[in-house]
């Protein structure tokens, strides 16, 4: 993808971008047939990191939770074979849209579950409409405010979604994935300031750091993903994600080559 330019269209795209990532309701897929006992019964959770937004290849019936083929659950279960495997990750899912929405597939004898959540509690969509519209200023202290939540009061919602998934699956192995940084640093970019793509970039780390410290506290494998995302950064001139892009629900989510190989080699490593 060339590097993102920002138009005089961006308060549009920017507002609908914050309407777009801001949820949609969680439902869950069929499971898929497989050969019992090629690989543990799989289920996958989470938001639309884990569901595959930006990829393309969505399945009709998963509506606007836009569950992609191209997503890293649905590729490890074609290439493995699953007993089973539930992929209800959407579009949007919170906190709690995992805890009310998505957790019925599993099972005292679910072997193994993906899950990546956080982004959207911390206020992702709107904080990047805000840096995409505002100064400087206005957008790192949009950013300290999320990253004030990040530290405050994300780890109580994910020890609740982690708790959860343990008191239904206790046998279960979870790989709970983390957040690429957004932009490569230090580099010829138009678009947003140096000083934005820092902030950007800073925040996803602590998100990733509470992210991984409470899975860790739980006995759950974490998933960093800036391992094989680094050099695919926005402005490395070969991006894995999308920057603000039509569809709009699309822009900041990996892109098919984002979930094949960013995200599907680092759960497979922890499986």
């Amino acid at each position: 993808m060339k590097s993102h330019r920002i138009t005089g269209a961006a308060s549009a795209v920017a507002l609908a971008l914050t309407l777009a990532l801001g949820g949609a309701g969680a439902a869950q897929a069929a499971p898929e047939g497989a050969s019992p006992g090629a690989a543990p019964s799989y289920v996958a959770l989470g938001d639309s990191y884990s569901s595959g937004v930006g990829a393309g290849s969505y399945q009709s019936s998963s509506g606007d939770c836009k569950r992609s083929d191209k997503a890293y659950p649905a590729l490890w279960s074609a290439a493995h074979r699953p007993a089973s495997f539930a992929f209800t990750a959407c579009s949007g899912a919170r906190t709690g849209d995992v805890l009310n929405k998505q957790l019925a597939p599993l099972t005292p004898t679910t072997g193994l579950v993906s899950i990546s959540v956080g982004g959207n509690d911390a206020g992702f969509a709107d904080a990047m409409s805000t840096c995409v519209l505002n100064s400087d200023s206005v957008c790192l202290d949009r950013i300290a405010t999320a990253s004030t939540f990040i530290r405050d009061e994300l780890p109580a919602k994910l020890d609740a979604v982690y708790s959860a998934i343990s008191a239904r699956s206790p046998k279960a192995r979870v790989v709970v994935l983390g957040y690429p940084r957004f932009y490569k640093l230090d580099a010829v970019c138009v678009g947003l300031s140096e000083a934005k793509r820092k902030a950007i970039n800073n925040a996803a780390d602590l998100l990733d750091s509470v992210i991984a410290k409470r899975a860790a506290d739980h006995g759950f494998a974490f998933g960093d993903v800036n391992t094989t995302f680094a050099g695919h950064e926005l402005c490395s001139g070969s991006p894995w994600l999308r920057s603000v892009t039509l569809p709009v629900d699309e822009s900041y989510h990996p892109t098919a080559a984002g979930q094949s190989g960013g995200y599907l080699p680092v759960f497979s490593s922890a499986t």
